[in-house]
């Protein structure tokens, strides 16, 4: 019994370690744009879906998910890329901004307080070089 247990400790830990252990969940804001990296279906309005994204505790690959689902909660798309902080000038407050790049394709996440909600930022001054 106690080899079982250690077995499935070490199992458990090395899924931990391949896919990463969750850090944190956000909700997009309704009053943001979708990231460039979401597609929605041809039959489907912005209003019509939710988009989730999970920040990751990983030893390597991708440390951010996007989750849009529709109404009824089925998952439409996913999609995985990697957060690079933005420098703040005080990191301490807010608000805070996120560099996210999906495929190739970066869009900077502002978190404009302590909250589950994020927006996609559309400042130019914020946009990579």
């Amino acid at each position: 019994m106690r080899l079982r247990c250690t077995c499935a400790g070490i199992l458990l830990s090395s899924v931990c370690l391949l896919t990463g252990c969750l850090e944190s969940s956000f909700q997009l804001s309704d009053e943001s744009r979708l990231p460039v990296w979401i597609h929605l279906p041809s039959n489907v309005t912005r209003h019509d879906v939710s988009l989730t994204m999970n920040y990751y505790t990983t030893p390597f690959g991708p440390n951010t998910k996007f989750f849009l689902r529709n109404k009824h909660g089925d998952l439409l798309q996913e999609a995985s890329g990697n957060e690079k902080e933005m420098e703040n000038p005080d990191p301490s407050h807010y608000p805070t901004y996120i560099l996210i790049t999906v495929d190739g394709t970066s869009e900077v996440i502002e978190h404009k307080k302590m909250e589950p909600i994020f927006y996609i930022s559309d400042d130019p001054s914020l946009k990579p070089k």
